[in-house]
């Protein structure tokens, strides 16, 4: 891991943690592994400014490129839940793939569990197009 422990920016934790705290309320037993796993990361990550976010971490709106051990690739948007559109490639935060990936760097290695079962995911290539989301009108 490039950072040792996830780099969040400050307000999107606050936001993260109100999601992830009604996790006992998801009926999906993946995602609720999912979100447990990232809320026991956020414990130990390192939370920062938004001027001081490394350019190359995964945020919300952040575009990412991931690669499967098992050979594909896939490229998506991080978003809230509201802007989830699978078919124009926005995964939500709140799916096994979203929890995955928030708060990792380009080149970062991540083992997730997946309803298809465990795989190991190289995050190849993560674009910032400085439209992060507006936090004080979701909060």
């Amino acid at each position: 891991m490039k950072y040792e422990n996830l780099v969040i920016e400050k307000k999107e934790y606050v936001l993260l943690k109100r999601y992830m705290n009604l996790s006992g309320y998801y009926k999906d037993e993946t995602l609720r592994k999912s979100v447990k796993k990232l809320l026991g990361e956020l414990d130990s990550a390192r939370i920062c400014d938004d001027a001081d976010m490394p350019k190359d971490i995964i945020r919300f709106n952040t575009q990412v490129t991931i690669v499967s051990e098992k050979g594909w690739r896939k490229t998506f948007r991080l978003v809230l839940p509201n802007n989830s559109d699978v078919k124009s490639n926005k995964i939500s935060i709140l799916t096994p793939m979203g929890a995955a990936v928030m708060g990792y760097a380009e080149g970062d290695l991540v083992i997730w569990e997946f309803p298809a079962g465990e795989q190991q995911l190289t995050i190849e290539k993560v674009t910032q197009e400085n439209r992060h989301i507006n936090v004080n009108m979701v909060l």
